[in-house]
């Protein structure tokens, strides 16, 4: 799939990036192996139930995303080495994850962000030696968790959100998780997108909304 590329959909916004305050950052999307939750989706057996994804829910004090289910991640400094340093170091300051844990498979391409002015672009990995995690800076994060992706693909559990913009109504994919945990936005666009790619998604109600 990193081979491969995703391709993501057009921006829906209708909204301009401002080449002045263009700002690239980097995300890391980390699946492993999930050693305590069970998967609670049916899919369609072809995931293991035991595979997961670090996903954390961002401080509700935040300019940008408060609130919002979100990877670990941040902007790219002039130190980091480049996407994949910045997306370690980030998980790193917000988890306390181990990087040495984590195999890169490889980045991705990048994602506009005109509401913020970023330019993201997701770094894919594979936990090797999964190391406990948690909410470092809760004025960042207030909690840290791994998803099933069986759960994120059970189609009872995908919806679209509707969001007002510019040019009218766009919607995008949603994910509901136990404990009314609600996947939207950016990364859900991200995880439908790399579920698409490979082949995981299981068809689901497309007209099913929800309301963040």
């Amino acid at each position: 799939m990193v081979r491969a590329g995703v391709r993501w959909p057009g921006d829906p916004t209708g909204l301009a990036m401002d080449p002045a305050r263009v700002r690239r950052a980097a995300v890391l999307v980390l699946f492993g192996v999930l050693d305590a939750v069970p998967a609670h989706g049916r899919g369609d057996g072809h995931v293991p139930a035991d595979l997961d994804v670090l996903l954390q829910r961002r401080a509700a004090t935040l300019g940008h995303h408060p609130g919002q289910v979100a990877f670990p991640g941040g902007g790219i400094d002039p130190d980091d080495d480049g996407p994949v340093g910045a997306a370690l170091r980030e998980a790193v300051e917000e988890t306390g994850l181990d990087p040495s844990g984590v195999d890169v498979l490889g980045e991705l391409a990048e994602i506009a962000l005109p509401v913020s002015d970023n330019l993201v672009t997701p770094v894919v990995g594979w936990w090797t030696r999964p190391s406990a995690v948690a909410a470092v800076d809760h004025r960042e994060a207030v909690d840290v968790f791994r998803a099933p992706v069986a759960d994120l693909l059970d189609p009872a559990r995908r919806a679209v959100v509707v969001h007002p913009v510019r040019r009218g109504r766009v919607r995008t994919p949603a994910f509901q998780l136990d404990g009314d945990v609600l996947v939207w936005g950016f990364t859900a666009i991200v995880l439908s997108g790399i579920f698409d790619a490979l082949g995981w998604t299981v068809p689901w109600d497309d007209s099913r909304t929800v309301t963040p």
